[in-house]
């Protein structure tokens, strides 16, 4: 059994989140404290965000000194930077329990840069708070000053739980980019033409194809519901232009209209934006990819 303590009191998204990452890395099996009481600190087997004290060779874990831990860009680190920093990737290990050991690093790296980072920066005031940021709902949590037979400690708790479920949900999400990065790079192993890439599930694909470098891609073909789609790449991340448009002859067509333009039978539609269009069949999504690669 653990036992880890944190200061009582008013309590932020960075203490709440970190006793969500211990509670989720050691399965429950810890006793928590709240005081701000020298001695009951000096007895836990971690601190966090209390104490005056970082030093991570003794589980001792605050940030309020003036010597406060930094990340290597020179972002200051919150407790629940430290804490997941630590403990991450055994909670990423007790959320994922099948993840080898690479994915298990890429999902704590993802969550870290991400989830992690952002309540670090709350914390410490490098960002301005927003009445939707994880950190002011869990904050949201506290009693107010006319609640007055509410329970400091019982509250907390129920912040972690919403923490503990928003950190799971993020790796979740993290874990499905790795196996869709994964699966993106299959696709191009064997793709039949360096401009089209073909999916056979319905994967995320956009953040994959910039991060395996794949500069020739120029439209991607994956399955939607019943139907299939083909979808313009974008020049960068982020972006809603394409490095090579659908056909301009195309642009807002559908169903008899752009069967007819194409020669594709079961075309279904063409954006008017020129960076999405369908067909019912994946031989028909190919299709027309493939008269976009010979049109450009």
């Amino acid at each position: 059994m653990l036992t880890v303590a944190t200061h009582s009191g008013t309590f932020h998204a960075d203490d709440v989140f970190a006793y969500a990452i211990l509670k989720t890395a050691t399965g429950g099996r810890l006793a928590l404290t709240r005081s701000r009481d020298g001695a009951t600190l000096a007895r836990a087997d971690v601190v966090f965000d209390v104490g005056g004290l970082y030093d991570p060779a003794a589980r001792r874990y605050d940030h309020h000194m003036r010597d406060k831990p930094l990340r290597a860009d020179g972002a200051p680190y919150s407790s629940a930077g430290l804490i997941w920093r630590d403990f991450g990737s055994e909670a990423v290990r007790a959320l994922l329990p099948q993840a080898g050991p690479e994915t298990v690093a890429a999902v704590w790296l993802s969550v870290d840069q991400g989830l992690v980072r952002d309540v670090d920066l709350m914390d410490n005031g490098a960002t301005l708070p927003m009445p939707g940021h994880v950190s002011t709902l869990l904050e949201a949590w506290n009693p107010t000053f006319a609640e007055d037979s509410r329970d400091e400690n019982a509250a907390f708790h129920d912040a972690v739980q919403l923490a503990a479920a928003v950190m799971a949900r993020a790796c979740a999400h993290a874990h499905a980019a790795v196996l869709a990065k994964d699966t993106v790079a299959e696709a191009a192993r064997r793709a039949p033409h360096p401009a089209i890439l073909v999916l056979e599930r319905r994967v995320p694909w956009e953040d994959a194809v910039f991060d395996l470098g794949l500069s020739e891609v120029l439209y991607v073909v994956r399955p939607a519901g019943n139907d299939w789609t083909c979808s313009a790449v974008p020049p960068e991340k982020g972006s809603f232009a394409q490095r090579q448009p659908l056909p301009d002859a195309w642009a807002g067509l559908r169903d008899e209209a752009l069967a007819a333009i194409s020669a594709v039978a079961d075309a279904t539609f063409c954006h008017p934006a020129r960076f999405v269009c369908g067909a019912r069949s994946r031989d028909g999504a190919l299709a027309l990819a493939r008269l976009a690669v010979a049109e450009s």
